[in-house]
């Protein structure tokens, strides 16, 4: 990974945003500098002590560069930085809010058929005995389909608790 410094990190990350218009994801990471061993505690002892901040980017393959941002600098450089990133937004792909809308009807679909019962009639022999027995093994799949529908929920549940 190359260091460089802030400007010249910019200017490679603008020339990265242009090379990737297309097709192609970056990855961008910020990350507070310690130069100690082991973890960092967050006390309330060190809070006078400012870090430096390191930023890294990288598209995963052969581009990787990142600088070190001092505190002194660092409103400065989010300023760019920031300004950099909203003008290279403009190439994100838009959500897809059709096909959003049709599963959400087709979910509200599949629960309303769920709430209706199925109800059977007809002779037990005779003419209508198919359609008779046709509804029978669709009341079997309903209430198959509402059991694993309610064991779904309830899995659901479990893991929003825990």
């Amino acid at each position: 990974m190359q260091l460089v410094d802030n400007e010249t990190f910019l200017k490679q990350l603008s020339a990265l945003f242009e090379a990737n218009t297309k097709s192609g994801s970056i990855w961008l990471t910020h990350k507070r500098l310690t130069h100690e061993d082991g973890d960092v505690h967050m006390s309330t002892s060190d809070d006078a002590k400012e870090f430096p901040c390191l930023v890294r980017a990288t598209d995963g393959k052969e581009a990787k560069f990142s600088t070190v941002v001092q505190p002194s600098d660092l409103e400065k450089f989010h300023i760019s930085y920031g300004t950099l990133l909203k003008s290279s937004m403009t190439t994100l792909r838009k959500r897809d809010k059709k096909r959003e809308k049709q599963r959400a009807e087709e979910a509200a679909r599949k629960k309303r058929r769920l709430q209706e019962e199925i109800v059977i009639e007809g002779p037990k022999r005779g003419n209508g005995r198919r359609k008779r027995q046709r509804k029978i093994k669709a009341a079997l799949r309903l209430e198959e389909a509402k059991k694993k529908a309610q064991e779904w929920e309830e899995a659901k549940a479990r893991a929003k608790a825990s």
